[in-house]
């Protein structure tokens, strides 16, 4: 009996254990790392984001961890915050200095000014439908507030709504038909229903917080959040209905965005703002966005 105890606390130890609840180093971008956001990956698995050593660059490490400056400087003082994916492989970019939404061509890398709007107080992250709809956030940090845009293919900018809490996060669900945006400071996130024309109406509270704040987040193919929380240095997974399955932690203190990629779809990237690694986990769905770009 005696000899039989200390196998079975062994067995309900391991049985109980999340094997992706704690988050390991992936690669060092350097250790300028204020800025460092907006993780995506492109078709060929390699992952992109905004500000490795100073405001204004593009980063990008190859799926065997190489990395490099993709863009050493972007033109006319702009400094980029989300980045996002089309089907086509184009890279679109939300540059919170110069209120623009821009994209580059992957052949020639030349950065194009896409969607511009002076009354946004800071495009910040955005997110794609699958018919290529770009929405924005759009924080106003000193005074708290914020606003929500939807950018069409012709780079049209219409604002959704106005006079929100401190828009940061911004996601659609699996099948288009819900719009996710977080509020940083008032910890909440709400949903709306999403029209195929990208309109968005019904919107209720999702899911609010206790403490720390919010930044970036992204669904997985089951319509999972996947919750940057800042301040608190862990990735929040909030389920379809509203529920707060579990928290991965991280190194980090500050996480700012995170992303999916690997071969399936299945590896978690998270930028943070407090050091210079970008950090890595495992999760039992691919990414909603992974999936609709294979």
């Amino acid at each position: 009996m005696s000899a039989r105890y200390p196998i079975y606390l062994v067995f309900l130890f391991i049985s109980c254990s999340h094997p992706d609840d704690l988050a390991k180093d992936f690669v060092f971008v350097g250790d300028y790392s204020q800025g460092l956001e907006g993780p995506a990956v492109n078709k060929q698995g390699d992952l992109f984001f905004v500000n490795p050593q100073r405001n204004g660059t593009i980063g990008k490490v190859s799926p065997d961890g190489t990395f490099e400056l993709y863009v050493d400087s972007l033109p006319n003082g702009s400094v980029a915050n989300g980045i996002r994916f089309s089907k086509d492989g184009t890279m679109f970019l939300a540059d919170y200095i110069n209120h623009n939404i821009l994209f580059i061509d992957p052949a020639g890398r030349e950065v194009v000014i896409f969607a511009h709007d002076s009354t946004m107080n800071q495009p910040n992250d955005i997110a794609i439908s699958g018919n290529g709809t770009l929405f924005a956030s759009d924080p106003n940090w000193s005074e708290g507030t914020g606003n929500l845009w939807r950018i069409d293919n012709q780079g049209q900018i219409v604002l959704l709504e106005s006079n929100m809490g401190t828009t940061n996060g911004v996601e659609v669900a699996p099948g288009d038909s819900l719009l996710y945006v977080n509020e940083s400071v008032q910890r909440k996130i709400w949903v709306y229903n999403l029209s195929p024309d990208g309109e968005v109406s019904s919107k209720r509270l999702h899911y609010e917080f206790p403490d720390h704040g919010l930044d970036g987040m992204r669904t997985d193919v089951k319509g999972n959040l996947y919750v940057a929380r800042y301040g608190k240095g862990v990735i929040a997974v909030v389920s379809p209905n509203g529920q707060l399955l579990r928290e991965i932690k991280l190194t980090g203190q500050k996480p700012t965005n995170i992303t999916f990629g690997g071969k399936d779809g299945k590896t978690c990237y998270v930028t943070c703002q407090d050091r210079g690694y970008l950090e890595t986990f495992r999760v039992e769905y691919p990414g909603r966005s992974w999936n609709l770009n294979r």
